[in-house]
C-alpha cells in the first residue's frame, strides 16, 4: 500500500481479512494438527485464503501465525521450527498480497494460565519478543496482537513487541459473554491503558458477533484513540426451537457500516466469518473512504477549467439560495407505474409556497420508478422545478456518467449527491452496491462537468449548468468526522447543504456553529412526527436521530391519528421557528405521504422569504 498504515488508519474506512483457522479446517485439515505449522507443509491453502481475503476487498492481510510464539508451538511439540513458521507464514503473505494490501503479523496468547505468567513474565516476554522481532524482520507492515482476555498477558506483549521494533501495533482484547473485559475495565479506560502500553490501535476482537462488540468498541471512540473491531460470525441463537446465526454476511456488514459511521477506523471478522462477510465489510468501507478519488478531475480543473456559469443562472433554486428562504419538499415516486398522487402532490406543495419538489433515488433501498423519469414528467407537464437526488450506490461509473448527462439534456438543473442507503436494508439484500464512488467524489465529477471537464480530466465541448446540493448527518456518532466529510463535500463543489432531520435543539447548535465558518446555503431537514410509536421508532432504532424526552412526551400525551399529526406538525412548526433566522431554508420529508403536514408547516410562515443577516450563505438580494 502506498499510504503509510500510522497515515491510512487516521482516515479509517480500512477492511480487515476475516478468519483462517476455520476456513483451514472446512478444507480438509483436521483440529489435531497445528494450524501455524501448515505454512511449511502446506503453504498454497494459506495462500489461497489470503488471496480470497484479498479478492473481497481486505485493505488488511494477517499472517497465519496466531500461535506461533515458542511457548505455543513448544507444547505442540514445533519449538524448533518457530522461526520458520513465522518467516514463512509473512512470506506467503507478501506473495498473495503483492503491495495490495497490509501485512499484519498476527501475535496471539501463549496459552498460559495467569498464575503462570506471573510466574514466568521474563520468559513470556522474551517469547512475544523473540517473534515480534521475527516478524518484523521478515516483512510486515505491523503487528496485531489479538485475542487476549488477560490484560496483564497483553501488556507483556505490547511492551515486548515494541522494545524490538518500531512498526505500528494493533492491540485488541477478547470479551467475555457479556461483551465487557474480563476484569470490568471501562472501555475508555482501557483503551487508554493499551494506548499507554504502547499500542497505536486498540479494539477487541473474537467471542461474541458484532452486535455484541458494537458497545463496547464504540464506547473505546471516545477515548480519542484509533479503534478497530474484529468480532465472530456470531454465537448460535435460540429462537422458538432453532439454533439460528443472526450474523449472517449482510447483518455483519449492517454492523460494519455502524462502526465505521460511529468512529471506528478498521473493521474486519474473527471466528466463523468467511470472505463473504469481508466483502459486505469492504463495501461499508467504500461507503466511508472509497477507492476510486476524485483526484483527477481535481488536478485537471487546476490547469484546464473553465468558469462555471453564475448559480443565479442554473436553475431557480439557483437563484434563490441564499437570497430568499427556500422551502423544499419531498416527493418519491412509487412502486408501481402511476404518478397522478405525485403530481397531485406537488401541484398542491407548489400551490401552498413550496420552492421545489426534490425526489429521492431508491430511498432505504427500495425499488421505485426511476426518479429522473418522475421528474421529467413532473417538469413538463406542471411546470415545476425539481430536485433530483443521485446516490452511488446503484450504478458504476460508466452508468453514472450517463445517468447525469442524460438528466441535463432532459432539463434537469439541480441535484442532491448521496452516497446511498447499502441494499441490505430494502427488499433485494442480495442486489450488488457498486459504491464505485462515495458522495465526495460524486460531486467532483459533477463539478468538473459545471467547468468543461470530463472524469478523466479531458475538456468537454459543452459544460453543464448543475446547482449541487449535498447532505450532513448533524447528529453523527462521529461529529467530527462527519464535519471533515461536509467540508470535503464543498471542498469539491457544493453549493447548498441540506441536513438530515433534527430534533435536539443542542445538536443543532452545535452543527450551526461547527458550519458557520464553511459559509454555504443550509436547509435544514423537518420530518414531522405522526405518532407516539413514530417518535419512539426513530428515537430508538435510527443513529443520529435523538428526539428529546419532552418531544416524545408531547407525542404519546397526543393520543392517536388526527390529534397525533396535528401535534407532530405544532413540534416541527416550532423547531423551524426557533431557527429560521440562522438557516437558508427548509427540507421537508412528509411522513407515510401525508404531504398536507408539510403544506401546512409551509403555510405557518407566511409570504416573508427574506434572510435574516448573518445566516451562513447568505447573499445580498
Amino acid at each position: 500500500m502506498d499510504i503509510p498504515f500510522r497515515e491510512a488508519i487516521e482516515h479509517g474506512g480500512l477492511a480487515g481479512d476475516g478468519a483462517m483457522g476455520n476456513l483451514i479446517y472446512e478444507r480438509g485439515i483436521f483440529i489435531d494438527r497445528n494450524f501455524d505449522e501448515i505454512n511449511l507443509t502446506q503453504a498454497e491453502l494459506v495462500y489461497q485464503i489470503h488471496r480470497e481475503y484479498l479478492l473481497a476487498g481486505a485493505h488488511l492481510i494477517e499472517t497465519n501465525t496466531y500461535g506461533a510464539n515458542r511457548i505455543r508451538l513448544t507444547q505442540a511439540g514445533l519449538g524448533d521450527k518457530t522461526e520458520a513458521i513465522n518467516r514463512a507464514g509473512v512470506d506467503i503473505a507478501l506473495r498473495a498480497t503483492l503491495g495490495a494490501a497490509y501485512v499484519a503479523g498476527s501475535m496471539g496468547p501463549t496459552g498460559l494460565s495467569p498464575s503462570a505468567i506471573r510466574r514466568a513474565e521474563e520468559d513470556v516476554s522474551k517469547t512475544y519478543g523473540e517473534q515480534a522481532k521475527l516478524l518484523s524482520e521478515s516483512g510486515v507492515d505491523l503487528l496485531m496482537i489479538e485475542t487476549f482476555y488477560h490484560l496483564d498477558e497483553l501488556r507483556l506483549a505490547i511492551r515486548a513487541a515494541r522494545a524490538v521494533s518500531t512498526l505500528p501495533i494493533i492491540a485488541q482484547v477478547a470479551l467475555n459473554d457479556e461483551g465487557q473485559a474480563l476484569d470490568g475495565t471501562a472501555p475508555v479506560d482501557l483503551a487508554h491503558e493499551i494506548y499507554g502500553w504502547g499500542a497505536d490501535v486498540v479494539g477487541a476482537n473474537c467471542n461474541g458477533g458484532p452486535g455484541i462488540i458494537f458497545d463496547f468498541v464504540t464506547e473505546m471512540v471516545k477515548a480519542g484513540h484509533p479503534v478497530c473491531c474484529f468480532p465472530n460470525a456470531g454465537r448460535p441463537q435460540r429462537v422458538d426451537d432453532r439454533q439460528i446465526y443472526l450474523a449472517t454476511p449482510e447483518n455483519f456488514g449492517v454492523y460494519a457500516r455502524r462502526m465505521f459511521k460511529a468512529g471506528v477506523k478498521l473493521v474486519g471478522g474473527c471466528c466463523g466469518t468467511q470472505p463473504e462477510h469481508i466483502k459486505r465489510v469492504a463495501a461499508a468501507a467504500r461507503m466511508v473512504s472509497p477507492i476510486h478519488s476524485p483526484t483527477p478531475i481535481t488536478e485537471a480543473l487546476k490547469d484546464n477549467r473553465r468558469a462555471a456559469s453564475p448559480l443565479e443562472e442554473r436553475s431557480t433554486l439557483g437563484r434563490k439560495l441564499g437570497r430568499e428562504f427556500v422551502f423544499s419538499v419531498e416527493v418519491n415516486p412509487g412502486s408501481g407505474l402511476t404518478t397522478d398522487r405525485q403530481l397531485e402532490a406537488a401541484k398542491m406543495l407548489i400551490g401552498s409556497g413550496a420552492d421545489i419538489i426534490n425526489i429521492a433515488d431508491g430511498p432505504r433501498a427500495t425499488v421505485r420508478m426511476s426518479n429522473l423519469a418522475l421528474a421529467v414528467k413532473m417538469q413538463n407537464e406542471l411546470d415545476v422545478e425539481v430536485l433530483l437526488h443521485v446516490c452511488c450506490r446503484d450504478r458504476n461509473l460508466l452508468g453514472q456518467q450517463a445517468f447525469i448527462l442524460g438528466a441535463h439534456v432532459l432539463g434537469i438543473r439541480n441535484l442532491v449527491l448521496i452516497t446511498g442507503d447499502p441494499p441490505k436494508v430494502g427488499d433485494y439484500p442480495d442486489a450488488t452496491a457498486v459504491y464505485d464512488q462515495d458522495s465526495v467524489g460524486l460531486l467532483s465529477m459533477i463539478n468538473g462537468y459545471n467547468h468543461g471537464i470530463d472524469l478523466a480530466g479531458k475538456p468537454m465541448q459543452e459544460q453543464t449548468q448543475f446547482v449541487l446540493c449535498t447532505g450532513v448527518e448533524p447528529g453523527s456518532l462521529d461529529f467530527e468526522r462527519e464535519m471533515m466529510r461536509l467540508r470535503q463535500k464543498i471542498d469539491a463543489g457544493a453549493n447548498a447543504v441540506m441536513t438530515q432531520p433534527i430534533y435536539d435543539p443542542n445538536q443543532f447548535d452545535r452543527f450551526l456553529e461547527a458550519s458557520q465558518e464553511l459559509d454555504v446555503p443550509v436547509l435544514v431537514g423537518i420530518l414531522p412526527l405522526a405518532s407516539y410509536q413514530n417518535a419512539e421508532f426513530i428515537h430508538n432504532h435510527i443513529p443520529g436521530m435523538n428526539i428529546p424526552e419532552e418531544t416524545r412526551k408531547r407525542m404519546k400525551a397526543a393520543g392517536q391519528g388526527e390529534s397525533a399529526r396535528a401535534e407532530g406538525i405544532k413540534i416541527a412548526i416550532e423547531a423551524l421557528q426557533g431557527i429560521k433566522d440562522r438557516v437558508a431554508g427548509a427540507y421537508i420529508m412528509p411522513p407515510l405521504r401525508r404531504f398536507e403536514m408539510a403544506a401546512e408547516i409551509i403555510d405557518a410562515f407566511g409570504d416573508d422569504r427574506s434572510l435574516a443577516p448573518g445566516v451562513p450563505g447568505r447573499l445580498n438580494a
